[in-house]
């Protein structure tokens, strides 16, 4: 009971860490007029985003541990059979990381095929606002992935998984998953990756695999749109040393 009582408040934690950003996004443009005076209007409301973000994140980040920590059972009981131990789990949470790659290239293939444009908004978004404000990388890389991973796989997959059997579970989940981003012309993209999450979870019964994996995954894609265009010359200068040879 204690813990069904833990994930409902882990659940409302986190609809309020989105939800209070409407509200302190205005105090945080504020502070970066008064830091910096002389910023342009599209500087101070990246600083102002980005503050905001850092600060709900934690926020939320901080008080879903507290919550945590008062339940010692919370991570206990989901599923049945021993756990995988630490460094299996590790090796899985990078394998899971490859996974997600490959399951983003074949879900990005499929939307191309049907004509959806390739490349998401959101992500482009999320990564000039890494560019401008460095600070948010802690936010998206860190703290995100660790967040969704415990509303997303443990409280809505592992409740689901209580009741019925892991395929279903996991695809609802999944598509809470891909709504809660907001771009529902990738919806096959972001399924993809909560099931994959889905999948290393239940198969190491650790939320440290799929919190890996999803660390890992939110990193290579700022890592890339960070240095995609120093990552191109050298692969255009590859591509001229291979041809020549």
């Amino acid at each position: 009971m204690k813990t069904k009582k833990t994930a409902l408040y882990i659940l409302l934690v986190y609809i309020a860490m989105q939800l209070s950003s409407i509200f302190i996004i205005k105090p945080m443009l504020n502070i970066a007029k008064m830091i910096n005076p002389d910023a342009s209007q599209m500087s101070l409301k990246i600083m102002a985003i980005s503050w905001t973000s850092v600060f709900t994140f934690f926020i939320g980040f901080l008080v879903t541990v507290l919550l945590i920590l008062r339940d010692k059972g919370f991570f206990n009981h989901v599923f049945k059979g021993a756990k995988s131990s630490i460094p299996v789990s590790i090796l899985w949470g990078v394998f899971g990381f490859v996974l997600v790659l490959v399951g983003q290239s074949v879900a990005t293939a499929i939307e191309g095929a049907i004509g959806i444009d390739i490349g998401s908004e959101n992500t482009a978004q999320l990564t000039l606002i890494a560019q401008a404000s460095p600070i948010f990388i802690i936010a998206i890389v860190f703290i995100g992935p660790f967040l969704e991973e415990v509303v997303f796989r443990r409280v809505i997959f592992g409740s689901l998984y209580q009741n019925m059997s892991f395929f279903p579970a996991a695809f609802i989940s999944a598509i809470i998953f891909s709504a809660v981003h907001m771009e529902f012309e990738h919806l096959l993209l972001y399924a993809t990756m909560g099931l994959i999450f889905a999948f290393l979870y239940h198969k190491t019964k650790r939320l440290l695999t799929s919190i890996i994996a999803h660390t890992m995954a939110n990193g290579f894609v700022i890592l890339i749109h960070f240095y995609a265009e120093p990552l191109q010359k050298w692969l255009n200068t590859m591509a001229q040393f291979i041809y020549l040879n």
